[in-house]
């Protein structure tokens, strides 16, 4: 997530009150996690095992809740809660604004695109030309949708990551303040749900074609001209890069790649990342004719003990 413009960071350190080590006039373009930092980005830290990564990731300032050494051109903001904090900023920069109507009136929609009746589209969302968005899907704020997409009934674009601290007194939110962009030529079934990103996007490549109640996680990027089925339940942070097939009621990890041209059949659990051009089965994942194998001989294993 951009500022609309450059803070400093004294500015952001007075914003959470909080210690910073660095020039007091240091450039601050924007908040990312981990895994979508740039250049400009503070990003936060708030577990030991994690201090190294984020210290040497690509943000040059880095929100910590312990004082440590300071890497070379960058800065730090020192926090007793840097999770706490990091929502401060999100509220500050990306602050939600209720709508009073069913359309935004900041959406733009493109010529020759249909909006059926009891469509929601919230604020600052843009839409392209000849897209088809039917009954009851719901636009959250600053969807960016390409032309030529098609959106079945009660399909949800845009809600929050599902991202929590556990607290003792219960389960801390982490206040998404990113987005969902489809590119052209998309297809979306009925009750799909595509969560936005907690700072950044999560995006539907060109072309792809998505069944009826699949549902996408935060931040995950999906690429061209994949095809996905019924049932299937994509995990936050992962990549699918072009041309996969994943068939019906399959659940993957967070944090994956599956690699272009994979074919994931029904059912499986992808549990790490595999490579593309070849065909996969079960849980854990295998290939499948290596899966079909195993399973051929523990059934033949079976028999055999049964008639001994």
């Amino acid at each position: 997530m951009k500022f609309k413009k450059s803070q400093t960071l004294q500015q952001i350190a007075s914003l959470i009150d909080a210690k910073f080590v660095g020039d007091k006039n240091f450039e601050i373009l924007g908040i990312n996690e981990i895994h979508v930092v740039e250049q400009g980005d503070i990003v936060f830290v708030d577990h030991p095992k994690y201090y190294d990564k984020a210290l040497n990731s690509a943000a040059t300032t880095i929100l910590i809740n312990k004082e440590v050494a300071c890497p070379e051109g960058k800065a730090l903001l020192i926090s007793d809660d840097p999770f706490r904090d990091f929502n401060k900023i999100t509220k500050k920069f990306n602050p939600f604004i209720a709508s009073k109507v069913s359309i935004s009136e900041t959406a733009t929609i493109g010529s020759d695109t249909i909006i059926q009746p009891n469509v929601f589209i919230g604020n600052l969302v843009k839409i392209g030309k000849n897209c088809v968005i039917h009954p009851n899907v719901t636009i959250y704020d600053n969807t960016v949708i390409g032309n030529n997409v098609t959106i079945h009934a009660n399909t949800v674009l845009g809600a929050d990551a599902f991202y929590y601290k556990n607290r003792p007194e219960g389960f801390d939110k982490l206040i998404s303040g990113g987005k969902v962009v489809i590119k052209d030529n998309v297809d979306l079934g009925a009750s799909c749900t595509i969560d936005k990103g907690v700072t950044g996007n999560t995006t539907i490549g060109e072309g792809t074609k998505i069944d009826n109640q699949v549902h996408v996680g935060h931040d995950t990027l999906i690429g061209k001209k994949c095809l996905i089925a019924s049932q299937t339940g994509i995990a936050g942070c992962v990549i699918i890069e072009d041309e996969v097939t994943i068939w019906g009621q399959v659940g993957t990890n967070s944090g994956i790649t599956i690699g272009k041209g994979a074919v994931i059949l029904g059912q499986t659990g992808v549990t790490k990342s595999v490579p593309g051009g070849k065909s996969y089965f079960g849980t854990p994942i295998s290939e499948s004719r290596e899966k079909l194998k195993e399973l051929a001989e523990i059934k033949r294993f079976l028999k055999d003990r049964k008639n001994s």
